[in-house]
């Protein structure tokens, strides 16, 4: 027996019937411009602080994780071959380890989710406090809360028609924004290295073994994406080129994160803040730019981050439910979940604790020790000894990273307090 045909007899809990599966509409390339915005974030941001803080050795750390993680989500493309019904990253916990699987996923996949966009909306605000710096005669507030903060709940609100929206080809258009921003950001700095007064020669210790934990979160956390890669495989047109998509787009990602590490922590040394755009010099227009970037791109991130929770949600509906009933719950589901992330961020405004946080503690689950657990489950009869051995070292290695980084961002968080 080979393993499609395990999986097509020991899924029969599943509620989806093969003529039940969405039809595919993306093209290649719309595919590689959903994965690049998946990728590609805030995580950006915070690179020249953990280079900076770990030391410019520990960039192998971030361009390993890449690898590693575009890997981790060619086996969940491996896993979603094997059986059409498998719709979400929850589906492949089923089939893996049944329900237990199912509600592992969900936990971690939700906790990912909900982590990132708190850690989006602490950004959010906190850029929007450096932009109303120089405008102090600007004032509106919503019970006692600050300026910035009251416009983040006016962004927020903004943001949740998106979370509305079903088909991921129909919003490729807010992964290209995302994508257009992120390079913004890393073409402002590189201007303000050359045309803004500052010499990129701040020095970079080699390694700094003793805050490699509390900045390994912080690198992890840009490789979260697989809890929406299963949505990006179902909705292209050729699947089997997803595997090369991957490779592509953390190949790009990973190019393009190195090189606004290095340039931050040259630029601005010890003292880069762990957003390097709020280390940018007030009086440049770059800077502005950069802020405006920075605030606008979280807005762009809300919709993907819901969709796994939202497809969760809509898995539970009965299957006979008028669509446009299963929309408006999709939604509704998707809106409350903003709205209790964004009271959240306003109650926690720590951004690379909370980031770094996400990263140990849930992302190495979500994108690297449960697809190998799946991978290795569903495969099981054709894995062969030496694979499984690497395979296992991999994990381990990842439960003790994972471990201490969540020890350290702990720590981290009750100094704060």
């Amino acid at each position: 027996m080979d393993s499609t045909t395990y999986l097509l007899s020991d899924y029969k809990d599943s509620t989806t019937s093969v003529d039940d599966v969405p039809v595919a509409t993306s093209t290649s390339f719309t595919a590689l411009l959903n994965m690049m915005g998946l990728l590609i974030g805030l995580g950006q941001l915070s690179t020249a602080y953990a280079l900076q803080t770990g030391g410019w050795a520990s960039a192998f750390i971030l361009c390993g994780l890449f690898m590693l993680g575009a890997y981790t989500s060619h086996l969940l493309g491996l896993c979603l071959a094997t059986d059409v019904r498998l719709k979400s990253y929850a589906d492949i916990g089923h089939v893996a380890f049944g329900r237990k699987g199912r509600y592992i996923s969900l936990f971690f996949v939700n906790m990912e989710s909900f982590m990132a966009l708190v850690s989006f909306t602490i950004s959010m605000t906190d850029h929007l406090t450096r932009v109303l710096d120089g405008y102090r005669n600007f004032h509106i507030s919503f019970f006692s809360l600050s300026t910035a903060q009251s416009l983040t709940v006016i962004a927020i609100i903004v943001s949740i028609p998106s979370v509305w929206l079903r088909n991921l080809n129909s919003i490729s258009f807010i992964s290209t924004l995302g994508i257009l921003l992120s390079f913004l950001i890393c073409g402002v700095l590189i201007c303000t290295c050359f045309f803004g007064g500052i010499i990129a020669n701040k020095p970079i210790q080699v390694f700094r073994i003793n805050n490699i934990f509390s900045v390994s979160g912080l690198y992890i956390f840009n490789i979260a994406s697989h809890m929406a890669i299963p949505d990006v495989y179902k909705s292209m047109v050729d699947p089997t080129a997803f595997s090369t998509i991957s490779f592509l787009s953390f190949g790009v990602v990973s190019a393009l994160y190195t090189v606004l590490a290095f340039l931050g922590a040259k630029m601005f040394g010890p003292g880069v803040s762990s957003q390097v755009t709020l280390s940018m010099p007030k009086h440049l227009i770059f800077t502005q730019i950069a802020l405006w970037a920075a605030i606008i791109t979280p807005m762009t991130k809300y919709v993907f981050f819901t969709v796994p929770m939202a497809s969760e949600v809509e898995h539970h509906l009965p299957a006979k439910m008028l669509l446009w009933k299963k929309t408006v719950i999709r939604g509704a589901a998707g809106s409350i979940f903003l709205l209790v992330v964004l009271v959240i961020a306003i109650t926690i405004p720590f951004f690379e604790t909370v980031l770094g946080l996400t990263g140990s503690l849930v992302s190495i689950f979500v994108s690297v020790i449960l697809p190998i657990a799946f991978y290795l489950r569903i495969f099981r009869k054709t894995i062969t000894l030496a694979s499984l051995v690497i395979h296992l070292i991999i994990i381990a290695t990842c439960l003790v990273i994972g471990i201490t980084g969540t020890i350290s961002n702990v720590r981290s968080m009750i100094n704060h307090y």
